[in-house]
């Protein structure tokens, strides 16, 4: 559905464990990583069902989310932090990325984007997978190839994501909430039925 563009599919991706930093060309990009594991787990494989996983994810696309978040472009949900100090107030992405340089925000993305992507262990309906198979290789594999798990498509991956969450975010394209820029995608994703939509995200859970 989507290709090189700011507001993919993934587009709601919370990068919610990065606490604020003073940006510095030097800064220690492992220092980083153990503040963003706090959210998404261990190198960024994620054992909570609405946090997503970032490992793996292309740079291109996980430095455009800490842009786009730095710009204010898209909404910034509060998220508590799910593990280290839970005690903290909660926080939310366009307040952290905002006091992230450039070359933070690069170097933590290709960190991200050297490590594994591990598909969520999640239950899942066969039949509605089955469904949403169909609909995945109709609509989506152009651009989201291999069944939405290859990082080079710079399109994010939903192959394994945490179901909730994507949940989530397909209901945020559906209510306006979050904008989706490329029109064939906003075409193809309009005409999906809320069945439909359900389908592809037990599709996508069911990759594992």
């Amino acid at each position: 559905m989507v290709g090189k563009m700011r507001y993919s599919i993934m587009g709601g991706l919370t990068l919610a464990g990065l606490l604020p930093l003073v940006p510095s060309a030097r800064a220690d990009v492992s220092s980083m990583a153990r503040e963003c594991d706090q959210c998404h787990g261990a190198d960024g494989v994620s054992s909570e069902s609405d946090v997503p996983t970032i490992a793996g994810m292309s740079a291109f696309v996980l430095e455009d989310y800490l842009l786009t978040y730095r710009d204010e472009a898209r909404p910034c949900p509060e998220t508590r932090y799910r593990d280290g100090d839970t005690d903290r107030p909660a926080t939310n992405m366009c307040e952290i990325a905002d006091q992230l340089a450039k070359d933070e925000i690069t170097a933590i993305s290709e960190f991200y984007a050297a490590k594994p992507f591990v598909a969520a262990a999640q239950e899942f309906d066969a039949g509605k997978a089955s469904a949403g198979a169909s609909i995945h290789r109709r609509d989506c594999e152009k651009c989201h190839t291999d069944n939405a798990s290859n990082p080079d498509d710079d399109a994010g991956i939903m192959a394994g994501q945490w179901m909730p969450y994507l949940q989530q975010v397909f209901e945020d394209y559906s209510s306006g909430e979050r904008e989706m820029v490329e029109e064939k995608m906003r075409e193809k994703f309009d005409k999906l039925s809320a069945e439909q939509m359900d389908e592809l995200i037990h599709f996508y859970g069911s990759l594992q």
